[in-house]
C-alpha cells in the first residue's frame, strides 16, 4: 500500500509542477490548493490522481517516462489503493 501511495503522491508533484495539467486537474476536481493538501492522504483521492493520468494516455505516457516506470505502475497502484477504500 506505501509504495502505491508513494507513486500517487509523484503522479501529484509530477501533475502540480506541470502548469496545464494543473490547471485541468483543478477544473476537473474543483479542488485548489488547500484541498489538495488536505486529502493528500485520502485514499479516495490518490486514486483520483492515478485516475486522471490512466484517463489521458499521451499524460501518462509521460509521467511513466519522467519517472523511469512502466505503464502499468500506475494502474497496478490504484487497484492496490482500491481495497484500501
Amino acid at each position: 500500500m506505501e509504495a502505491s501511495q508513494a507513486l500517487a503522491f509523484q503522479a501529484l508533484v509530477y501533475m502540480l509542477d506541470d502548469e496545464q495539467l494543473r490547471a485541468r486537474f483543478l477544473n476537473l476536481t474543483g479542488l485548489d490548493g488547500a484541498e489538495i493538501h488536505q486529502r493528500i492522504h485520502d485514499p479516495a483521492f490518490q486514486i483520483a490522481i492515478l485516475d486522471f493520468f490512466l484517463d489521458h494516455e499521451p499524460d501518462l505516457l509521460a509521467f511513466c517516462e519522467a519517472r523511469d516506470i512502466t505503464p502499468d505502475r500506475p494502474a497496478a497502484a490504484k487497484m492496490v489503493l482500491l481495497q484500501g477504500v
